[in-house]
């Protein structure tokens, strides 16, 4: 069996040594390795704007920064006794691992960074990291209060029949697998409120028939992502939103999964809504789980000025 590789972006902030202790404790159970990664950028332009001319400045204070941030992390995972590497590498935090994705099994970040690293994943580019990924992210809040992130004793996984949330009810299935946690799949049916995607249904729609079909639909997927493991899954069709409804189960839970919507391209560049609010929100750790990759690219279209 290939041994799993989890990378770990760090910045020596407290929220991504947090990221740190969260994927040590998931490497221990699959006896993975965990790779320790800080960037840093050298912004040149600024010197050029203090002198009127373009300076080259030396990235080694920088560099060694990064490095110190870099051997703290090891060193932390060291004394659990899991196999750790680490780097350094110039350059954009989100483009660098989402380039480094392609590689790993696992990308893990801390969240509220104040400004720091994972802020940047989750600001205005923020995005991009989750969006594009080739590999499941797992993004961690700080933790302010209740039970601890870890062991991963409950999970709960958003399912809507589509593509992605199959990618993520799989994902989700692995990880209980993994943690021995007890997992939940929730199927929102946004009726009673009259408003989400089935807002247009007439006013005398049959609830419980729709209810009933819901169930039924994320009873196979539940099934069929299962297979022949013994994995027991709870299975809940409720009223409400599905952003909603997993930000609210996430006080109860260890860690929540979803799917993106990872379609590349400029709407790639946005989560979907659902992932969007939930990262945003969670008392938990979030994990999103990137839909298939597509066997071709699409082909780039030839712009010209007018």
């Amino acid at each position: 069996m290939k041994q799993q590789v989890i990378l770990v972006g760090v910045d020596g902030s407290a929220e991504s040594l947090n990221a740190v202790d969260w994927a040590t404790e998931h490497a221990k159970r699959n006896h993975g390795t965990v790779h320790i990664l800080c960037t840093y950028a050298l912004a040149s332009y600024s010197a050029a704007a203090l002198d009127g001319g373009y300076a080259v400045l030396d990235d080694e204070a920088l560099q060694q920064g990064a490095q110190g941030a870099v051997d703290e992390a090891v060193a932390r995972v060291k004394a659990q006794d899991v196999k750790v590497t680490g780097s350094t590498e110039p350059g954009d935090a989100a483009g660098v691992m989402v380039q480094m994705s392609e590689e790993v099994d696992l990308i893990v970040v801390g969240s509220r960074g104040g400004g720091g690293f994972a802020d940047r994943l989750l600001g205005t580019v923020s995005s991009a990291l989750p969006a594009h990924s080739k590999c499941p992210v797992v993004v961690v809040p700080r933790h302010t209060s209740g039970s601890p992130f870890t062991p991963v004793e409950r999970i709960v996984v958003g399912v809507d029949g589509s593509e992605m949330a199959s990618q993520a009810l799989r994902a989700a299935v692995d990880e209980a697998e993994l943690w021995g946690a007890e997992l939940t799949a929730v199927a929102a049916v946004p009726i009673a409120t009259g408003t989400g995607m089935l807002a247009w249904l007439p006013a005398a729609v049959d609830r419980e028939a729709v209810t009933k079909d819901t169930l039924e639909g994320l009873t196979a997927a539940v099934e069929q992502a299962v297979g022949q493991r013994e994995v027991k899954v709870a299975r809940h069709v409720l009223d409400g939103s599905p952003a909603a409804l997993l930000t609210e189960f996430s006080t109860a839970v260890d860690l929540v999964v979803v799917g993106n919507r990872g379609r590349g391209g400029f709407q790639g560049l946005l989560l979907g809504s659902t992932s969007q609010t939930v990262l945003s929100h969670s008392t938990c750790p979030v994990m999103v789980v990137p839909s298939r990759r597509r066997e071709e690219p699409e082909p780039l279209v030839a712009w010209e000025r007018r």
